[in-house]
């Protein structure tokens, strides 16, 4: 009787552990945040790299923006585009000389 109570008890504590295991490993490796990067190569061929790797060339909508007179066209455009990301709900996370790295949060 006092071994079947102890095997008992070690099935069910086994059984516990794998299976609660699974899942306290999982959480641990989640992604909790993504990246875009902004990168700076003139108006026509700035383009924003999205976190699956798709390089989106943003020239031809720049183009269709009225710049103003005496305004740095690196920093009004990185500006519009980083606004745009912003929309798509990143946040500034770092810069370089030529790229800006936006950030946002994985919902699972």
């Amino acid at each position: 009787m006092k071994n079947y109570l102890l095997s008992l008890t070690f099935a069910v504590t086994l059984c516990l552990c794998l299976a609660s295991g699974g899942k306290a490993a999982d959480s641990v490796h989640q992604q909790t945040s993504e990246y875009a990067t902004i990168r700076w190569s003139g108006r026509d061929n700035t383009h924003v790299i999205r976190p699956s790797g798709q390089v989106e060339f943003v020239g031809a909508q720049l183009a269709k923006i009225k710049k103003p007179d005496r305004v740095d066209d690196r920093a009004f455009y990185m500006n519009v585009v980083m606004n745009a990301l912003a929309k798509e709900g990143y946040e500034f996370a770092g810069i370089s000389n030529d790229e800006i790295i936006m950030k946002r949060a994985v919902h699972h």
